[in-house]
């Protein structure tokens, strides 16, 4: 990643608006993130590990979202 803001065009901001699903599965994936960075230091191995595992789910859960919408 560049870091670099990208400004989406109008008809790309309408199709994620569109999308519930996967801006839903987006925002829960953010939320956890953030849950993580606020807390890092406190966490236990065994916490981290499930973190990272409900997180990989997550994103995995995305990518078949996504995949199967790029099929229709």
């Amino acid at each position: 990643m560049s870091g670099d803001l990208v400004i989406p065009n109008p008809e790309q901001a309408g199709d994620r608006r569109a999308n519930l699903v996967l801006r839903a599965l987006i925002d829960e994936m953010l939320e956890r993130v953030r849950g993580l960075n606020a807390s890092p230091s406190t966490m236990t191995t065994d916490e981290r590990s499930r973190a990272e595992a409900e997180l990989e789910s997550i994103m995995a859960r995305v990518r078949r979202y996504a995949a199967l919408r790029d099929q229709q």
